[in-house]
């Protein structure tokens, strides 16, 4: 095995150090269980250890898809390297692996309602009568800042995570789009904003944000701070992890439907997938593999059982 080869090709491939780990010790299980050279591995040397996997271990269909997963990239690693001519692994599929949706996919008009709700209930018509006046207008900063990283969550599909990261120079008004930068599980792109957003994001810009710097003791880039408690000043650029908890639960007091904002990102790419189509999706989600998109469409087609099942229940 040459191990040295197949870490460096895992490193350029940006995998974490503990996947790299663990796919060296499934791949140094196998050979010793196959009895046999990496390069005289066939198909059938494949499905036996995944048998063997199942009957001797125990192992579940997930378990298992993980050491077929590391197996794939050692084969594709030596087909790269020219040691061997063909992955024996290529046309192998582990079935009963993938999780089926357990929460509702909302559509485009349904996220509109969600986000025009929160507007209405916690930002325009929000009554701040019980709260001190000293302390409203530390309220109202919050709100604006708020309801503009839900939109972006609602409106661009976006991981909590990635709101925390966009820049002031990744927002461009004039073109009205809003880059998000790739990281470790996701791709670089640039997504459009929508017309409910423009304004909310001006004023942000123009009035909160300013407010919003004056409680930090550091200049920061970010474009979304976070406030600390009233009356101090924090050191820290960003803090905004906490924040994310009282909008979603905010979010499940309208909707009882809503669990997390992971479930807004799927409504949004499953819609992407009905409307853009996949290569398109891929794109906007910020997936590196297309794998990652196609398994929105799972929700899609779940929705339209339901939707068989309610208007021709014979």
């Amino acid at each position: 095995m040459d191990k040295q080869g197949f870490i460096d090709y895992l490193q350029e491939k940006n995998f974490v150090a503990g996947t790299i780990n663990r796919y060296t010790k499934h791949i140094d299980f196998f050979l010793q269980h196959a009895e046999k050279e990496d390069i005289q591995i066939t198909k059938a040397d494949v499905l036996k250890h995944l048998e063997y996997l199942k009957k001797h271990r125990e192992q579940q269909n997930i378990t298992r898809s993980f050491y077929l997963t590391a197996l794939k990239h050692y084969f594709t690693f030596l087909c790269k390297t020219e040691q061997i001519c063909t992955n024996p692994c290529a046309w192998i599929k582990i079935r009963g692996t993938k999780k089926k949706a357990l929460y509702k996919i909302y559509s485009p008009e349904e996220l509109d309602t969600l986000f025009d709700n929160y507007y209405m209930l916690f930002v325009r018509g929000y009554d701040a009568c019980h709260i001190p006046e000293s302390q409203r207008q530390y309220t109202v900063l919050c709100k604006n800042r708020n309801i503009l990283m839900l939109s972006i969550l609602i409106y661009q599909g976006t991981t909590t995570g990635e709101v925390e990261k966009i820049d002031l120079d990744d927002v461009d008004l004039s073109k009205a789009t809003v880059t998000i930068q790739g990281g470790r599980k996701g791709n670089k792109r640039i997504l459009p904003l929508q017309a409910a957003q423009m304004g909310l994001l001006i004023n942000y810009l123009q009035h909160t944000r300013p407010q919003l710097s004056e409680y930090h003791t550091k200049e920061s880039n970010r474009l979304f701070l976070s406030l600390p408690p009233l009356g101090k000043k924090t050191t820290a650029q960003n803090e905004l992890e906490y924040i994310f908890r009282p909008i979603a639960e905010q979010v499940k007091s309208i909707d009882k439907q809503f669990l997390n904002f992971k479930q807004v990102r799927a409504s949004v790419i499953t819609n992407w997938l009905k409307a853009q189509g996949l290569r398109k999706a891929q794109y906007l989600a910020g997936h590196r593999q297309i794998c990652c998109t196609e398994r929105y469409i799972t929700n899609d087609l779940t929705g339209l059982i339901d939707d068989i099942n309610t208007l021709h229940p014979f």
